[in-house]
Formats: structure tokens, sequence, C-alpha cells
């Protein structure tokens, strides 16, 4: 379990917004849904999808749209990018922008007596223990998981300013199956997620507050054209710069000091 997973979490009560909008980002996960149903709409041309059990989200390429049911109670995983993978029964290509259910992934029986299990837990140390057991009881081998784990850390750290064709030649592996694994346990292409990690270091950055030169951001992130930077921002926020800066500003206002502000976005 070590290095694929960020952290284990327990959510309950009330969210500070009913619909929240998330970015494309490099954090796939896995919900286990306690209570009412919540709702993704996952990119811009899809429709609301209902989701009783949970999901699991790989890596998405567009922003997606979470709705929360009041109150809401849930356990959950944030995965490293590449962490998610070796709990599937697919490539993580195939949840790309289209989130599973947890009974997708898991099977209808065995997800609901894990429910049943996780609702008899007196508190939630006692549902996440529950959780991790599940998780190393999944466990399984995944072809070219170090490598992917390796070229990904290389990506993070550069926060996706890595050249591309320098990690496939460090690894003595070649571009195509260098990709193609990507693809199957990250759900993207290293050029795709150097992109993610590019715009969460770009977006987070920002400090709302002060006025924003955002032809220095678009440079600052290594983009010439403030066009393509806009449409990417917009790609990968679901907003577009203004508007972004207008709900970071709202969220600050309304919920000062909560520790959502940044991601995710109020999409009310």
């Amino acid at each position: 379990m070590d290095g694929l997973i960020g952290d284990l979490y327990y959510l309950d009560g009330v969210p500070p917004y009913s619909r929240l909008l998330l970015p494309a980002a490099p954090a796939p996960l896995l919900i286990v849904n306690l209570g009412a149903p919540f709702l993704i709409r996952a990119g811009t041309d899809v429709e609301t999808v209902e989701y009783a059990d949970g999901c699991a989200v790989t890596t998405p390429t567009h922003a997606w749209e979470f709705g929360y049911p009041t109150p809401t109670r849930s356990v959950g995983v944030h995965f490293r990018p590449w962490g998610l993978a070796p709990f599937l029964p697919m490539p993580a290509a195939e949840l790309c922008d289209r989130p599973a259910t947890v009974e997708q992934i898991w099977g209808r029986s065995e997800v609901a007596e894990l429910r049943h299990r996780l609702d008899l837990a007196g508190a939630p140390h006692e549902m996440l223990m529950l959780l991790e057991e599940e998780l190393v009881r999944r466990l399984r081998p995944i072809d070219g998981l170090d490598l992917v784990r390796h070229l990904s850390s290389a990506i993070a750290e550069t926060r996706g300013a890595v050249p591309i064709s320098e990690l496939g030649v460090a690894a003595r592996a070649s571009s195509t199956y260098v990709a193609k694994r990507f693809k199957d346990i990250i759900g993207i292409t290293p050029k795709r997620l150097a992109r993610s990690y590019r715009f969460t270091a770009t977006v987070l950055a920002l400090d709302v507050a002060a006025p924003i030169d955002w032809g220095d951001v678009a440079a600052a992130a290594g983009y010439f054209d403030q066009a393509h930077f806009v449409h990417e921002f917009r790609e990968f926020t679901g907003l577009t710069p203004t508007r972004y800066v207008e709900v970071r500003q709202r969220f600050q206002r309304e919920h000062p000091d909560h520790e959502l502000d940044g991601w995710p976005l109020p999409a009310d």
C-alpha cells in the first residue's frame, strides 16, 4: 500500500455547497457512499449520473462536477496517479472521464457487505481501518507499475516541466510501451499527466486576492500563446480565468479559512 495512497478520509455532515466543481487534477479517488446517492457530471457534454454505492475515478482530462446529498456520509481514498490501478479489474483508461460505480469494479454482493460493515463500525477510525483492510485484500500485481510510478514521480517533482521524450530514454523503454503502460495504469499519457501537474501548480499558486496579470501567468506556465492558455485553463478548471477568480473569491468570502479553499469550487 505504501506509495499508492495519498490519504484515506471520512466525510460526514453538510457540505459547503451541494454542487462542487473539481479540476482535471492528477488525483484518482475511490468513494464508498454511506448516505443518499450523489451525482456526477464528468465533462461538459454529458448528463448528470446518479451514484448510490460510490464511485471510482481515474485521472480526468476535463473538469467534472460532483453533487453531494445533504447531509452526506462516506469514506474514501485519494490515490497517487498510479495508485488506483491495482484495485481495478479493467485498464484505468476505460474509466477516464467515465467514473465507475464501486459495484462495477468490485461486485454488487461484496460492495453491499462492505457498506454494511462500514455502517456497523462504531467510529470513523474503525471505518477507515475496514476500508484499508479491503484495499489490502484486493491489491493485485500490475505489469509496469514500478516504471509508471518512477516516471510519474519525475513528472510530479518538476511540476510537469520534464521533457517527456527524456523519460523513456532514461528508463530504457520505448515511447510506445511507456504510453501504453501509462494509459493502462493512470488512464492518460505521460504528456497529458505533465499538463495536469503543470496546471495544478499554476492554478493553485494564484493569489486571487491580488490583481493577476494573465499574460505573465501564461508565460510562467510555458505558454507563448495566451489564447491557448485560456483554452486549456477552461478545459482544466471548467471556468475561464476571470470566472475562476470570481468563484474562488466567493468561496473565500462565504467560507473563510475553510480547508477546501482552492479546490473544489462551488458550482451552484
